[in-house]
């Protein structure tokens, strides 16, 4: 899909210098810019670029006076990294425009969907599973029975939700992620082996949640596994039964939550980070990456290190374990002495 200059302008309010009729097709940085590229100039450190670029338009900010000739069509707005951002929204929503109902699928009867949906080829919808408005399912996506999805949600190619499960409104669960997988849930028998316990709560996600790609939410043992509004969880995430995660937290990859966990609202929680279960993490904590938590945590601490303690503590602490062998030396020396 082509667009103009003129047209470019149009959506962010801005003004053309240079050729109005100038056609793009594709997005780049400014210094890898093509002929038929848009690009954006918001950082000053990267000004002398806009005097090399080939890219065939660029938006600037309305202060930015050119001190060479260029080549490049200009746009200039108000602030450049906003408009480009608003540009880069509108891009994916015209990329992710799709509409119908591809064959081979499977819809069950029982099952209801509203106005402007896609499913993919070779998705299973199963029995009484009620899709809002304009969700698009892509290919290879699975959705088992019972499930609820709300409008503008958008599931990847090959995402899996689990039968029961609540999706809200407007969330993003991008391919290989699975929610609604059975819980960690086994009881010793005398003979040393381990009994599976049923697994028949669910999952729900509120409204405006985002699920990177191949993480995992299980479903609770009763109740439900809760993620709260504005959750952001990355990739490669595991999330166990009967987790719940507060409000517009963050969770960075690799990350693990055991089960029955409740963390608060507007955390922030780094890569690779265990957190056992049974706890209870306040509000607006934040917890460094490969750290691990292993005990109550109270609104507003930041945390390092496994186990984890006071973010401040742990820069102290480190730079004495980094002189350890010195201090040994110096200790040995004195007792010789």
């Amino acid at each position: 899909m082509k667009f103009t200059a003129e047209q470019i302008a149009g959506i962010l309010e801005g003004e053309v210098v240079g050729n109005p009729d100038v056609e793009v097709s594709t997005l780049s940085k400014i210094e890898e810019g093509i002929e038929g590229a848009l690009t954006f100039l918001a950082n000053p450190k990267y000004t002398h670029y806009i005097y090399t670029t080939k890219a065939s338009i660029t938006i600037v900010n309305k202060t930015f006076i050119p001190e060479h000739n260029l080549v490049t069509t200009l746009i200039k707005v108000n602030d450049a990294y906003k408009a480009f951002s608003k540009l880069l929204e509108y891009y994916n929503s015209v990329k992710l425009s799709k509409e119908g109902i591809e064959q081979p699928s499977f819809i069950a009867e029982s099952s209801k969907y509203g106005d402007k949906i896609y499913i993919g080829a070779f998705s299973y919808i199963g029995d009484n599973v009620k899709i809002g408005d304009n969700v698009k399912i892509f290919p290879n996506s699975y959705i088992g029975d019972n499930v609820t999805i709300g409008d503008n949600t958008i599931l990847f190619a090959g995402a899996k939700i689990y039968s029961e499960c609540v999706i809200g409104n407007n969330c993003v669960i991008n391919s290989g992620s699975i929610i609604g997988a059975d819980g960690f849930g086994f009881a010793p028998s005398e003979s040393g082996e381990y009994d599976k316990v049923p697994q028949i709560g669910n999952v729900i996600l509120e409204d405006f949640v985002d699920i990177g790609a191949g993480t995992t939410i299980d479903r609770a043992t009763l109740g439900s596994t809760i993620i709260r509004r504005g959750v952001k969880l990355d990739n490669q995430i595991q999330i166990a039964h009967n987790v719940e995660i507060g409000k517009n937290t963050v969770i960075a990859a690799q990350t693990g939550v055991a089960g029955s966990t409740k963390i608060g609202e507007n955390c922030v929680i780094g890569g690779q980070v265990g957190i056992v279960g049974h706890i209870t993490i306040g509000n607006n904590v934040k917890v460094q990456a490969q750290s691990g938590i292993g005990r109550n945590i109270k609104d507003n601490e930041v945390l390092q290190g496994s186990p984890a303690f006071s973010y401040g503590d742990y820069n102290k602490s480190y730079v004495h374990f980094k002189n350890l062998p010195k201090i040994v030396k110096e200790i040995n020396e004195l007792e010789k002495k």
